[in-house]
């Protein structure tokens, strides 16, 4: 099974998971009346998006080099399992955390739209740099190179930003707070992730990954 039909896999299996929350959800009382009823035009569109950029990562990835080393495969698991749950809180409604953090607005969906179109650009970006660099685990390949071009040059883990801001797109989309959740699972999963790699690096590149530190920001310029 290809990597893109495991993940288009994923996100049906969210959809029908939320339809069955829902399902419960109204059959408990947990919901109004009405149920949620369709997903909103606007999330669909954000979930398209999702779709896309998984299409195009899955074809990416076919490109890299092979491994010198890497973390375990324990740490990838839990990595995986991660994200993939806050992807599924990302999407689906979940009874209990559908109350609305911010306005309904069409300015606020066409805002988060545009704010995750520019994420999946900025990732887009950092990967045609990173190359044959790049995996989706924590690992030095045998042809490693410390990428310092394009969006590299500011910072350090870009297709990480990248990824966050594409979660804070969906969920101003989203607005409930199951959204703002899994953008906190996300943001815990990657911190923890940008700390191996920094490690990782830090061995394999000892003083030029020194110097590379001073001069950027790892994540989220001006924070992190």
């Amino acid at each position: 099974m290809t990597r893109t039909v495991r993940v288009l896999g994923k996100i049906a299996l969210a959809a029908l998971a939320g339809a069955a929350v829902g399902r419960a959800g109204r059959s408990a009382h947990l919901l109004p009346a009405g149920g949620w009823g369709p997903f909103p035009p606007a999330m669909l569109v954000s979930a398209a998006l999702w779709v896309g950029f998984s299409i195009y990562w899955s074809i990416a990835a076919t490109n890299r080099a092979p491994s010198r080393s890497g973390e375990s495969i324990v740490s990838r698991q839990f990595h995986v399992i991660a994200v993939n749950v806050a992807l599924v809180v990302l999407l689906v409604p979940i009874p209990g955390l559908i109350r609305r953090i911010v306005a309904d607005t069409i300015a606020l969906h066409i805002l988060g739209l545009t704010v995750q179109a520019a994420f999946i650009g900025l990732a887009i970006w950092a990967r045609r740099h990173l190359g044959s660099n790049w995996s989706g685990e924590v690992r030095i390949a045998h042809t490693h190179e410390l990428v310092r071009s394009g969006p590299y040059r500011y910072v350090r883990h870009p297709i990480y930003t990248a990824l966050v801001g594409m979660y804070i797109g969906t969920a101003l989309v989203s607005g409930q707070i199951h959204a703002l959740a899994a953008l906190g699972i996300v943001l815990l999963a990657y911190w923890r992730k940008i700390r191996l790699e920094e490690q990782a690096l830090s061995a394999a590149f000892p003083s030029d990954h020194e110097r590379y530190r001073r001069d950027t920001w790892a994540w989220i310029p001006g924070l992190y």
